[in-house]
């Protein structure tokens, strides 16, 4: 397919980014895990259960379905489904035909043994999600890496916060991006810990024909076997005939936690450039507006913060959805799943995108100062708040009608300061002395504080 012609973006206009899933999140991806899992409940029934007396070589035969697959295999499969229409059964019947093909026609009736086709899907789809997920992780930890990295680099440049966009008090750099990195280091964390479930338990969670042909086999020891040791998932054994994806709705929900917290980031830094604080590096060729030349837009943060927002929308559909099934099972599950390369997808670029825009800043130290030296004002917490201590009467109140809605310079702030009654001279000292500059608490410890204990 020409790229041009794409439909889905991932396809099309964003497929650098996304590629790396294909083998993951598309038909083909799903087609393989399907096979893997096939083939490794056939193992088992040999290895594990004895179900049939197996040499190495038909073990080794047998894994050879799986370790030869291809997009050709999976196409072999897509023709098979044109007749069952079920695409599940197609793989059981491909499964079947090579075996046949290789001499073991009296082994095949054993694929896809008691099971119903949940038993499959839901375990391919928790591969996909784990395999997944270490992608995700890996790429939540560069933006992690890129914003210590600054947090380091400034956690001594001071610059003027803003709460409700209006000038508040002294922070520093390093800080404010120390607040980012943490944020998303928790919910890396709890990413890292969440389960990924599968059941393996039959048509409707009870395991009724694997028990009535082998009474004598503990089933629920077995399931838990095969699910952990052989499929490397966390087993779930109280299911109807479908998984009820409570795990895949826990990461979802931490995936959106941390998406929206990009976007948070996207914003403040997409703020901070058009203040001034920050310029972007120029590359040479590139455009940033088609009428006026001496623009340099940050797009790569607008980019991710528009692609989090769609995740978020289908994670938060998801993630919901999938929790709901009508008695034992409907199908409604099995359409939406099927998105789940949608939500990576964009997921991932907006990771990328934040990479990129991250990687792109320069700090501008002196729009920083120039903003810190036009608001002296930023004191009047500090004054105010000693003031109380030593009980100079209507400390706030004073300090309000000195600084509120009006310019003001440290002379302003010298001359009040000298008019105090209660304030001993010392202190009176240090606070003419005080900076905008100097008045930022202990942002830099903060920054320190974190690094010791990540």
């Amino acid at each position: 397919m020409n790229s041009i012609q794409a439909i889905s973006v991932f396809d099309g206009r964003y497929r650098r980014y996304t590629k790396e899933l294909n083998d993951i999140f598309s038909e083909y991806g799903l087609i393989k895990h399907r096979v893997f899992v096939e083939i490794q409940w056939l193992k088992f029934l040999f290895q594990e259960l004895a179900f049939e007396t197996v040499s190495e070589d038909d073990i080794q035969r047998i894994d050879s379905i799986f370790s030869d697959f291809n997009v050709e295999a999976a196409l072999q499969i897509k023709e098979i489904e044109k007749e069952t229409n079920h695409d599940v059964k197609a793989v059981e019947y491909y499964i079947k035909q090579k075996m046949t093909a290789m001499g073991m026609v009296h082994l095949k009736e054993w694929v896809h043994f008691a099971c119903t086709s949940d038993d499959i899907n839901n375990t391919s789809y928790a591969l996909m999600v784990k395999e997944g997920r270490s992608k995700l992780i890996d790429d939540i930890s560069l933006v992690i890496e890129k914003i210590e990295s600054y947090a380091k680099e400034y956690k001594g440049i001071p610059m003027m916060s803003r709460t409700h966009g209006q000038p508040a008090t002294p922070t520093t750099v390093g800080k404010e991006f120390v607040n980012y990195a943490w944020r998303l280091r928790v919910e890396l964390t709890n990413l890292k810990l969440l389960y990924v479930h599968g059941k393996m338990n039959g048509a409707s969670g009870n395991f009724n024909a694997h028990q009535f042909v082998f009474p004598e086999i503990n089933w629920i020891a077995a399931s838990e076997k095969f699910v952990s040791q052989y499929l490397g998932l966390t087993p779930i054994l109280y299911t109807t005939q479908i998984n009820p994806n409570n795990y895949i709705a826990e990461i979802l929900h931490n995936l959106i936690r941390i998406a929206s917290t990009l976007i948070d980031l996207d914003r403040d830094l997409w703020g901070y450039i058009s203040l001034g604080y920050f310029k972007q590096k120029t590359v040479p060729g590139e455009v940033g507006s088609s009428t006026m030349p001496h623009k340099v837009n940050p797009i790569d943060f607008e980019n991710s913060e528009g692609n989090m927002g769609m995740a978020i929308s289908l994670m938060e559909h998801l993630a919901v959805k999938l929790l709901n099934s009508r008695f034992q099972r409907d199908l409604t599950d099995s359409t939406v799943l099927r998105n789940l390369g949608a939500v990576w997808g964009y997921f991932v670029i907006g990771l990328q995108s934040t990479i990129k825009g991250l990687n792109k800043i320069v700090l501008t130290s002196e729009v920083l100062e120039n903003d810190l030296e036009a608001n002296p004002e930023l004191l009047a917490e500090a004054i105010q708040t000693a003031m109380r201590v030593f009980k100079e009467e209507n400390p706030y109140e004073k300090l309000k009608g000195l600084t509120r809605g009006r310019r003001i310079c440290l002379d302003d702030i010298s001359q009040f300061v000298d008019d105090l009654e209660k304030i001993p001279e010392v202190l009176k000292a240090r606070m003419k002395k005080l900076t905008v500059n100097h008045y930022t608490g202990l942002a830099e410890k903060l920054v320190d504080h974190y690094f010791s204990k990540i």
